[in-house]
């Protein structure tokens, strides 16, 4: 348990009401309990304190509680997690050496200040850097490099000349440099192709559970420095992912394609094989991508499209069947119409039989006797002609 004001001085934070209120756990939600810290990062977060039963709150310097205690920082988010390592602070693990019930090659080589837990499997011609921690049940094979400060967490497998940088984190069950899907249809069936490369982590990458990465057919699959990529992620082998990318979610990533700096793709997307992606493209959740996209688009939708395409027709969406049915009545006042202009047609022809029989003209005269003489003059009224059942106006373009 500690008092507001202590938890004031370990952020460098302004305290607002009593700084002596004791403080014995921290949450995130307005109905915490009495004697919690709640974290404010907003007006709606505020007003959820002001109404639920933490004792004092976190805050950003412009705001500040009606009746309540609260410290005021410039940043809450951060402070907020200094106080979290207070109260749950992380496990220590102070030990760091070498499991005798781990399997170790003699041919492997192992840094200073390296920890390897019970169960772990090291191959021939394995090497490990300085600091780097393995857990219980990592299996690294034949010829893998591991950089310095690396973590390994239990379950993860490297398949053999896989190359690993420095401060790189895989979470548990990684599969690195698993067989590529790749297969040749020879003699009426699927048979394996080469699978001769390997995979390249480079430096500050992080790689969630269950996360896998095919080797190269002949090359090397690579994830760029800092790239994240969540659990469940799957590379395809001959992968190209750029530096700093964010991969979410069951991300699926087919054979051969390569990506820029920064790209961020949300959770589900799927992409075809063989594409190339620019520098800062965006990716929008559960869409299929079947084609390259250039630097600085983001894109939407399955099949994916520039995102302001997509939006309007998810926005137009809810109104294809009405828009459908209204079509279905347009094609029946269409064929109606087109019905009546049928009709019209032979009593226009039998009118203009009838016609030559009496002083009309049945063959129009010479447009240049039309237009001349001084009595011509441009007429734009039907002229009425009678025939013997009906009367049509039949339009004239010309009269003396």
């Amino acid at each position: 348990m500690r008092q507001l004001i202590e938890l004031a001085e370990l952020v460098g934070g302004f305290v607002i009401g009593d700084p002596h209120v004791n403080i014995k756990g921290i949450t995130t939600c307005g109905d915490g309990r009495n004697g919690h810290l709640m974290l404010v990062t907003s007006d709606h977060y505020l007003k959820k304190f002001e109404a639920g039963y933490s004792t004092a709150a976190i805050l950003p310097l412009e705001l500040a509680p009606a009746a309540k205690s609260g410290i005021q920082v410039p940043n809450p988010e951060i402070a907020f997690e200094k106080i979290v390592q207070l109260f749950r602070p992380s496990v220590s693990r102070t030990n760091r050496s070498i499991s005798p019930l781990a399997t170790i090659s003699p041919t492997a080589q192992i840094g200073s200040n390296v920890c390897i837990h019970p169960g772990a499997v090291i191959l021939d011609g394995v090497s490990i850097g300085d600091g780097t921690t393995v857990f219980p049940n990592v299996t690294i094979m034949e010829n893998c490099h591991i950089g310095q400060d690396v973590t390994i967490y239990p379950g993860a497998v490297l398949y053999e000349n896989t190359l690993v940088g420095h401060r790189v984190i895989l979470q548990a069950n990684v599969v690195l440099g698993g067989l590529g899907f790749g297969y040749r249809f020879q003699d009426g069936r699927h048979q394996m192709g080469p699978q001769l490369g390997n995979v390249i982590i480079e430096e500050d990458v992080e790689i969630g559970a269950n996360t896998t990465i095919d080797r190269g057919t002949y090359d090397s699959t690579v994830i760029g420095r800092g790239s994240k990529l969540d659990n469940l992620v799957m590379v395809g082998h001959n992968c190209k992912i750029g530096q700093d990318n964010l991969l979410c979610s069951q991300v699926g990533i087919a054979g051969s394609c390569e990506t820029g700096s920064h790209v961020i793709m949300g959770g589900q997307v799927g992409l075809a094989d063989h594409l190339k992606l620019g520098d800062r493209v965006r990716i929008g959740a559960q869409s299929g991508l079947m084609h390259d996209v250039a630097t600085d688009q983001q894109v939407f939708g399955s099949p994916a499209r520039p995102l302001k395409e997509e939006m309007q027709f998810q926005a137009n969406r809810p109104r294809i069947p009405e828009m459908r049915k209204q079509v279905r009545e347009l094609a029946k006042l269409v064929a109606v119409l087109q019905q009546q202009v049928q009709s019209l047609t032979p009593v226009a022809d039998s009118t203009t039989e009838m016609t030559t029989s009496g002083n009309v003209p049945a063959t129009a005269p010479a447009a240049e006797s039309l237009t001349s003489g001084p009595c011509h003059k441009m007429v734009d009224q039907p002229v009425e002609v009678e025939t013997l059942s009906t009367s049509v106006s039949v339009p004239q373009t010309y009269a003396a």
